[in-house]
């Protein structure tokens, strides 16, 4: 009798949970799972922003004023302050912090079960979509999108502060050769649209990543069909979760965010 391979015993396709169907086809543009949850995160994001730093401030900081205030102070302090110049820094930390929060409240909700999926299970007689994990961030779409804001605002800025012919001659290290100019140019505008890549592959990467993980330990115990398999598949999943939450997507955020900061003052100021 032969035996049948244990992981044929269970169907199980964690590929599945990030694809991207069409809910709204509207023309050029679609709603999917992750535009829904850009939503989402953009109205947490400002809802908490309002609720932490404009409502009841006083002398006597209250727990959630202290905690507005120190999340101000970690992105003025970090972020902002090392990286952007003086006279760029109260047109532009409003952005760093902004993306700081955003990208971390997307990171954060991707957790948090939601009833935003594909799948549906009937109650009443209505059909329900089922609770599920997915992190906007793990679309490269995404975070294509948003590495492509710093991107067009890094060059937009170096250009308005030093014009264009001094700008893009500080792309150029001083005393090049002038045989190996040509290269150096080339490898110059590729290292600039490079910062684009890896801004956004490094997010996508490591939240992907992270949730594949998770779906992939839980999946165990459907595939071998066996509770044995959840002796280690749980623990893992639950290590990997507390691992994500805790560092992963705070780490992610301030990186974004601090890259950001770093390509925007530098192009202000090249010679720095």
């Amino acid at each position: 009798m032969s035996a049948v391979p244990l992981a044929a015993q269970g169907d199980f396709h964690p590929e599945e949970e990030f694809q991207l169907d069409t809910w709204v086809d509207l023309g050029i543009l679609s709603i999917n799972k992750a535009v829904v949850y850009l939503w989402v995160g953009a109205a947490v994001t400002i809802l908490l922003g309002i609720w932490i730093m404009r409502f009841g401030l006083s002398l006597r900081p209250s727990r959630r004023q202290t905690t507005g205030e120190s999340v101000y102070e970690l992105i003025q302090g970090q972020i902002a302050e090392g990286n952007l110049p003086s006279k760029a820094i109260g047109k532009w930390f409003p952005y760093v912090a902004s993306l700081f929060l955003f990208i971390w409240i997307l990171n954060i909700i991707s957790f948090v079960p939601l009833p935003i999926s594909n799948e549906h299970f009937e109650l009443f007689g209505v059909e329900v979509p089922t609770f599920g994990l997915y992190a906007a961030t793990s679309s490269l779409s995404v975070t294509l999108a948003l590495a492509l804001i710093t991107f067009v605002a890094t060059h937009y800025e170096g250009i308005r502060y030093n014009g264009p012919r001094r700008y893009f001659k500080s792309w150029i290290p001083a005393g090049v050769p002038k045989a190996l100019l040509p290269m150096i140019t080339v490898l110059e505008v590729i290292s600039q649209f490079m910062r684009l890549i890896s801004l956004s592959v490094r997010l996508f990467a490591n939240m992907l990543a992270g949730h594949m993980l998770i779906l992939v330990m839980l999946g165990l115990i459907i595939i071998f069909e066996t509770a044995a398999a959840a002796i280690i598949a749980v623990p893992v999943a639950t290590g990997v979760y507390i691992f994500e939450v805790a560092i992963v997507v705070t780490i992610q955020a301030f990186v974004f965010a601090l890259l950001s900061a770093i390509y925007i003052g530098g192009a202000i100021e090249p010679e720095h």
